[in-house]
């Protein structure tokens, strides 16, 4: 009897944990193309989503069907599966400043102080507020595409190293990483 109370229990807590979504998304973009066929025109929509946890893991995805809720599902399935993770400086900001690019598309980001907020354009701003960064300042200098600029993005975060990957791919301390030089003292 027992265990038929736990064994319904764990269920419950299992359907609880599928229905509270663990990632946001984000549509960037919808376009209606049409194909024109001999009885007229057929329209069909293209959505480009952006998912993320909002803690450093984000991905995005382009789908394309007769109707825009399918479109957009299958973004959404694409985005999940194709997800990255970027390391954050205190959980607000990029570790430094970073150059992205994708064809004609090219971002510059860098990194801000605390309380400056998002400081970007629109696919950009969507890519970082699903990857859950606070202070940014980032600029858009090629095409303004959505799906370039957000594919720059994802590049130019993809370049991004933290202190601590650093010290171990060089085999040393993160204080040894980030200890400011000191002034040589130049004698005369």
């Amino acid at each position: 009897m027992a265990e038929r109370e736990n064994r319904r229990e764990r269920r419950e807590d299992r359907r609880e944990r599928e229905e509270t979504p663990e990632f946001a998304d984000r549509l960037v973009a919808i376009n209606r193309v049409s194909k024109t066929v001999k009885g007229g025109k057929r329209f069909g929509f293209a959505a480009l989503v952006v998912v993320g946890d909002q803690r450093g893991r984000v991905g995005f995805g382009k789908g394309k069907a007769k109707e825009v809720p399918e479109a957009i599902r299958k973004a959404t399935e694409q985005a999940k599966r194709q997800m990255i993770r970027v390391a954050l400086r205190d959980g607000r900001t990029l570790h430094h400043d970073i150059e992205g690019r994708h064809g004609a598309g090219k971002v510059v980001m860098r990194t801000a102080v605390a309380g400056t907020g998002i400081i970007a354009g629109g696919p950009m701003r969507a890519v970082f507020e699903m990857l859950g960064i606070q202070d940014v300042v980032a600029k858009s200098l090629g095409s303004q595409n959505p799906y370039n600029m957000v594919r720059a993005t994802i590049d130019g975060l993809k370049q991004e190293s933290s202190p601590r990957s650093v010290a171990q791919r060089r085999g040393k301390k993160v204080a040894d990483i980030l200890k400011k030089p000191e002034a040589e003292v130049v004698e005369a």
